[in-house]
């Protein structure tokens, strides 16, 4: 689909994260002194306790995202990193030490390792950001297999450590689309009840869209079984900032099956900084109103004009997306339809109590 460039990827990753703590440290001291000023009685501070995360893959694309909305929204974040590369990475950012966020590295392969990392924390953030360990085949078959068996440790961890209440999976729009075409049917809503078929997605070599699916599916029966509260967010493509270079394996995994995506109306995006504010709402609407699945993106991509925007964000040609469609503007009709409502609906609702309590 394209050639990545070559790109300094872990100096950009130290000095966003470098940036983000530095930002963070200056939101939370202007709250302490608004607390030192503030003369009015009974002032209760938060309970840190209960203000601890866990993010795994907190170095990834999404995961960074994540960790600077938590920290910005008073939590602190334990960073969870699998290999000492990423440790070091962390400790070269907080050199001089910060409370707000922690490192610890734990075996994904190891359930014992997991539940220790967890530890004392109240919600984890299972944001499984993979890639291929021989640094070749970006997201192979055997890739969904090891996106399954590491969802399926994370879950067990979940719900073995007692502290733990809530885990909010990061999992993907291709479990929901990748359907077999119902002809009957003139008008097909893919939503958040949504799910695609696993046969379809062996038969088209979908291995990204296979090892969300299995790895959701299997997250919910561990959940039901447990008794562990859980939401998964089911999101778009993912663009941001030097996108197709920060986050390269996902990125072009997802694109597998893009003209079929975008010929029947499913290719949709979403904003890293919107996804990730999804998580935190959600997160913290677990206890109130949110369960189940959640769809979310910002933009359906319908139309060549916004298939050249997409594709040069990403460093292709637009035909890769398009094909050989010509629909300058977008077409009145497609056989799916998608829907988001239900957490569009969710953030509206916290929105205007923000606004009310504000």
């Amino acid at each position: 689909m394209g050639i990545i460039n070559p790109f300094d990827e872990e100096s950009v990753v130290i000095e966003e994260l470098r940036r983000m703590l530095l930002s963070c440290s200056a939101v939370h001291r202007r709250k302490e002194e608004d607390r030192f000023n503030d003369q009015r009685p009974n002032i209760q501070p938060d309970d840190d306790t209960e203000k601890l995360v866990c993010v795994t893959s907190g170095v990834s694309f999404l995961g960074l995202s994540i960790v600077n909305r938590l920290l910005l929204n008073g939590y602190s974040v334990r960073v969870l990193v699998t290999n000492q590369e990423d440790m070091e990475k962390l400790r070269e950012i907080d050199k001089n030490g910060t409370s707000m966020m922690t490192a610890v590295m734990a075996n994904i392969n190891d359930i014992d390792s997991l539940s220790e990392a967890f530890n004392g924390c109240r919600g984890i953030f299972h944001t499984s950001a993979f890639v291929d360990p021989a640094g070749l085949s970006g997201y192979s078959k055997a890739m969904a297999d090891i996106e399954l068996k590491a969802c399926e440790h994370v879950m067990e961890a979940c719900a073995r450590t007692s502290s733990v209440r809530s885990c909010v999976l990061t999992s993907s729009l291709l479990t929901c689309l990748w359907q077999e075409k119902r002809t009957t049917d003139p008008s097909t809503i893919v939503n958040h009840d949504s799910w695609s078929d696993q046969s379809v997605c062996l038969d088209k070599k979908l291995w990204y869209a296979l090892g969300k699916l299995k790895a959701e599916k299997s997250a919910w029966n561990i959940a039901e079984k447990s008794g562990l509260r859980l939401v998964t967010i089911c999101g778009g493509l993912v663009t941001g900032p030097e996108v197709s270079h920060r986050n390269p394996t996902a990125t072009f995994a997802y694109l597998k099956g893009v003209q079929e995506m975008y010929a029947n109306g499913l290719l949709a995006t979403v904003d890293v900084g919107s996804l990730a504010d999804a998580h935190v709402v959600l997160y913290e609407a677990m206890d109130k109103t949110a369960f189940g699945r959640y769809v979310c993106f910002d933009d359906v991509i319908q139309c060549e004009n916004k298939a050249a925007k997409l594709a040069q964000e990403l460093g292709l040609k637009a035909a890769v997306i398009t094909g050989n469609s010509q629909n300058l503007e977008e077409p009145s009709h497609h056989p799916f339809q998608l829907s988001n409502v239900k957490l569009s609906n969710l953030m509206l609702r916290r929105l205007s109590c923000n606004d009310y309590n504000s």
